[in-house]
């Protein structure tokens, strides 16, 4: 379709659609094949599919809620159905391949449980659409390199859900650790006190509300009786078949500034110690220790990962002199000069009476002109994302080899390049998992 004639198209669907840009099935057929080639103004609106419209979904719906919702897609009609309230001419869909049959969308959304991450978000790279996929990238570690090789293979903008990367405290912080401020780092300690975990898979079974297609939302994963108190909404995060546990959920958010700041990319070792293994459901706690090799002049760094309730030695000292703020989920960042305490929203250079005329270093970093609005623009423009699957592919590989370590009880050695475990089969075994039949990556 001529450009000027579509932009006149998503003009006047933008203006049928009372506050969001939902298109038509009828209208926007007409701009088919979109997906081939990004829209040609940085003015255009972008055509959505959705896949994933509650929860989660939420936000990353809000963040691209300007542009054109031309399907939507939920394997619960209830949820589909309060989405559908609010863009009425978006065609529904419970199944996300059917979805991308369609020849007007130009990017989608995927805000789905960590087991359908990947297979939504190859079959789009490969149908030619961008995407925005929530954080971890993938539920396994293979899943994550493949999405990464499509997105590159297929010259797709891609932009994983680590919203808070976009903040302007990520930027200082990452300002100051390069500046030298705490000196090199050789140590960083991350924490998050929440837990995803526990149960045992249930004797008896549910019926399957009418609302809900089950075998759809179970997807890859193998096949197993629906309880209604056991996985939905949230709590498949704690079954190793859907999710994996507080890492996978947690992982890429608060290791994603300590891996931005150092450069980091995989581990060559890790190690991991918790309670007791579970063959199906995450632990309540969880130590991991990666180790990073030397890069581009800095020597190499150890980054230790809690969660449960566990936390860095560092706040058990009891010399006054060297003993912590109080502080909740964040990094402890170890400097030959000084040390740093961070998270989401502010950081604290230590000790205190040490850096008390501390002078802000030079900002290098410009401020992000909003997580959304990055992945929109490259859509729109070729400009890069902060988090485009390059980057973020790698991060979700190296926080999900923690939960592959626990699970083997094996200090593992992984092959960045080769993309496997030298030292055991067991824990190689776990890189990938077989899909159910009928669906593939």
């Amino acid at each position: 379709m001529p450009t000027s004639t579509r932009r006149e198209f998503l003009r006047r669907s933008a203006l049928a659609a009372a506050g969001f840009g939902f298109a038509s099935r009828a209208a926007s057929a007409l701009t088919a094949p979109a997906f081939l080639e990004s829209p040609g103004s940085p003015n255009e609106k972008v055509n959505f599919g959705i896949i994933g419209t509650a929860n989660r979904a939420e936000a990353n719906i809000e963040g691209v809620q300007h542009h054109n919702f031309v399907a939507i897609c939920d394997v619960d009609d209830h949820y589909l159905a309060a989405l559908a309230q609010r863009a009425p001419h978006a065609e529904k869909y419970n199944d996300f391949r059917k979805l991308l049959d369609r020849r007007d969308i130009d990017a989608v959304v995927v805000s789905t449980p960590d087991h359908i991450h990947a297979p939504a978000t190859v079959l789009a790279l490969k149908s030619g659409r961008h995407v925005y996929c929530e954080k971890p990238l993938a539920h396994t570690i293979h899943e994550a390199r493949v999405a990464a090789e499509t997105a590159a293979k297929n010259k797709r903008a891609t932009q994983m859900g680590t919203q808070i990367h976009a903040g302007a405290n990520y930027r200082r912080v990452v300002e100051l650790i390069r500046s030298g401020a705490i000196g090199a780092v050789r140590e960083a300690h991350v924490w998050v006190g929440k837990t995803w975990s526990g149960g045992e898979r249930p004797k008896d079974a549910s019926p399957v509300p009418p609302h809900l297609h089950w075998d759809l939302w179970l997807g890859p994963a193998p096949e197993r009786p629906y309880h209604e108190e056991i996985y939905l909404p949230a709590n498949w995060r704690r079954w190793w078949d859907f999710g994996g546990g507080t890492l996978a959920d947690m992982g890429c958010h608060h290791m994603d500034v300590v891996h931005w700041a150092l450069e980091l990319r995989h581990p060559t070792h890790v190690e991991a110690e918790g309670p007791p293994v579970h063959a199906e459901t995450t632990p309540a706690w969880l130590i991991a220790r990666y180790a990073h090799p030397a890069k581009n002049g800095r020597g190499p760094v150890t980054v230790t990962w809690y969660d449960g309730g566990k936390r860095p030695p560092q706040f058990a000292e009891k010399d006054p002199a060297r003993k912590l703020p109080d502080w909740g989920d964040g990094v402890l960042w170890i400097g030959e000069k000084g040390w740093m305490l961070s998270d989401y929203g502010g950081y604290k250079l230590l000790p205190e009476a040490q850096y008390a005329g501390f002078t802000q270093v030079p900002h290098s970093i410009p401020d992000s002109i909003g997580h959304y609005e990055e992945w929109i623009q490259a859509i729109k423009t070729g400009s890069p994302t902060t988090c485009n699957f390059g980057y973020s592919g790698a991060l979700s590989e190296s926080v999900l080899l923690g939960n592959v370590a626990y699970r083997t009880g094996t200090k593992v050695e992984f092959d960045a390049e080769g993309c496997r475990i030298t030292n055991s089969a067991q824990a190689n075994a776990l890189l990938q998992r077989e899909y159910r039949k009928g669906w593939t990556l």
